[in-house]
């Protein structure tokens, strides 16, 4: 609920604070007093586009504030949450212009841009201005009317969660038929692939293995010579180092009968002349098995070959990649075999889905069909009070594919003069006409849907007398649910408001400005006298007037 208004320095207002009622407000005033000088500074707040004519003073910034109580602040916690901002029970929504046009916008202080200022405002405030088709030709605010009235919520609630299960099967249905035409595709040439890398029989790290076994095997004739030369050294010299080593020991042995310390020195010897022992031995092993193979050699390189030219066909560097493809092609493959199953199954889910889609579509367009005729016949009722004796409403539904919201495709058609020719609602409907039956419609749903503020502006242009008396009693009732604000010439409307406010302009000095006075029951009597006989006003219109406001 919009609770207060401030205006600075915005056109022919220096500065202005707005207090308004939880109900229905009036606001009245002469023609050309600025009544549209304060829809257009609410407009700023709402996230109109502005420029730098607003600042009446051009040396001052124009800044115009709305104070907005939240009664159900979950309803905008998403909002809040998606762009970090901190959810109060007061919103304070704030917009200031330069002198250059440039014009920032915030929200309890934090700056926010003007997409994200109307996606929260349009949730706040619902601004009818005449010509201004607004909502009424939107056939998802027609949808939404609709079934408010039918009390569809449960029955929607079901259909939607069916068609979003119907809908992900059928989208997987279709990623498996795609899948399998791609596969008859490439079927042949990934079970080639698959055969090479099976054939070939690779085994982890193998390839890397083989490259360091082959240079070994390649080097074998250098290698064993080195080994009978280092197996001499050791053994099988004149003077081999091994029975040097045994010749030390033997001295070492006498000498530690006279000396203890060299005992220790004695065991590293000894310990020494076993490791050599062994690892001459070993080296005689290595010296025994060491042969040019040749045939050898040519099997270990065409192997390495083959998984070279593997590794370059895929553009992979090592066998793991190669077993991991491998591996790969080889589930692609079993997919194959399994996706016509796959199909099957999917095919009967989406079967039995649509089945259970097609009945809860039909009981929910029931209900609608149900909803639409009495619908349109209190419509039409309230559109003979509001002064459009010919005009009706119709509301047309047609079948249309599965959707998110059923299978309707619903039209309100509208025939102003009794012609029987209907036409879609913002085809043929004025903008006088518009807001009286935007007003019916939202008469009828306000306690179905939860509406936010609404201001109508001018909504009795072309009504007077008992017309704009039913206008009046519309908005009342509306307001007793809901905040309302009207901007009227119709003493009839403004006598139903709760709370009345006067626009009017001074000229002070050589310059003229707009105020704005909450008026008292005294001074709502006179006022209204006067939109009724003039000023000043007569005693029959002050009678007139006692009698509308009481």
């Amino acid at each position: 609920m919009l609770t207060q208004l401030d205006i600075q320095n915005y056109i022919l207002i220096d500065e202005l604070q707005i207090h308004l009622s939880n109900q229905l407000s009036v606001i009245t005033g002469e023609t050309g007093a600025g009544k549209s000088i304060i829809m257009g500074a609410l407009g700023l707040i709402l996230g109109d586009r502005a420029d730098s004519t607003v600042c009446r003073n051009p040396e001052k910034k124009c800044v115009i504030e709305g104070v907005f109580t939240l009664a159900n602040k979950q309803q905008y916690a998403a909002f809040f949450e998606a762009n970090d901002l901190d959810l109060a029970d007061e919103l304070i929504i704030r917009r200031e212009i330069n002198a250059q046009g440039k014009s920032r916008a915030f929200i309890n202080d934090t700056p926010i841009n003007l997409n994200e200022l109307r996606q929260l405002t349009s949730q706040l405030v619902d601004l009818h201005q005449q010509f201004d088709t607004l909502s009424l030709g939107d056939m998802e605010f027609q949808r939404t009317v609709l079934d408010a009235l039918a009390n569809v919520h449960k029955a929607l609630e079901k259909y939607q969660s069916t068609f979003h299960d119907w809908k992900a099967a059928t989208k997987h249905l279709s990623e498996l038929i795609e899948q399998k035409e791609n596969f008859d595709q490439t079927v042949a040439y990934k079970s080639h692939l698959l055969e090479e890398l099976t054939a070939l029989g690779l085994h982890e790290n193998e390839l890397e293995q083989l490259e360091i076994d082959l240079k070994f095997m390649e080097n074998a004739a250098d290698i064993k010579a080195q080994l009978i030369q280092s197996i001499y050294t050791l053994d099988e010299s004149d003077q081999p180092i091994v029975q040097q080593i045994k010749q030390i020991v033997n001295n070492l042995e006498s000498i530690s009968k006279f000396q203890n310390d060299f005992e220790p020195l004695l065991v590293r010897l000894k310990a020494a002349q076993i490791e050599l022992a062994d690892i001459t031995s070993e080296l005689q092993t290595w010296q025994d098995k060491m042969d040019f193979d040749a045939s050898k050699i040519s099997t270990m390189q065409e192997r390495l070959s083959q998984g070279y030219h593997l590794q370059k066909k895929h553009k992979v560097q090592s066998t793991a990649a190669l077993l991991e493809l491998q591996e790969v092609l080889s589930k692609d493959l079993e997919a194959v075999l399994h996706i016509d199953e796959a199909i099957e199954t999917y095919k009967k889910k989406v079967d039995a889905a649509e089945k259970d889609l097609t009945k809860l579509a039909a009981d929910l367009s029931e209900q609608r069909k149900k909803q639409a005729a009495p619908f349109a016949k209190q419509v039409n009722h309230l559109l003979h009070q509001v002064g459009m004796p010919n005009a009706q409403l119709k509301v047309q539904l047609d079948t249309v594919p599965f959707n998110q919201f059923g299978i309707d495709k619903i039209d309100y058609l509208f025939d102003a003069n009794n012609s029987q020719k209907f036409e879609p609602i913002k085809k043929v409907a004025s903008g006088g006409e518009l807001s009286r039956l935007m007003l019916c419609i939202k008469s009828l749903v306000g306690k179905s849907i939860d509406l936010p503020t609404m201001i109508f502006d001018e909504i009795d242009s072309g009504i007077s007398g008992e017309p704009a008396k039913q206008v009046g009693l519309l908005l009342q009732e509306l307001g007793q649910a809901r905040q309302v604000l009207c901007i009227t010439h119709q003493p009839q409307i403004a006598a139903k408001g709760q709370a009345h406010l006067y626009v009017y302009k001074e000229l002070e000095g050589k310059t003229t400005h707009t105020h704005v006075r909450a008026l008292a029951a005294d001074e709502r009597v006179i006022h209204i006298a006067r939109m009724i006989g003039g000023d000043p006003p007569s005693k029959a219109a002050l009678e007139h007037a006692n009698e509308l406001l009481a």
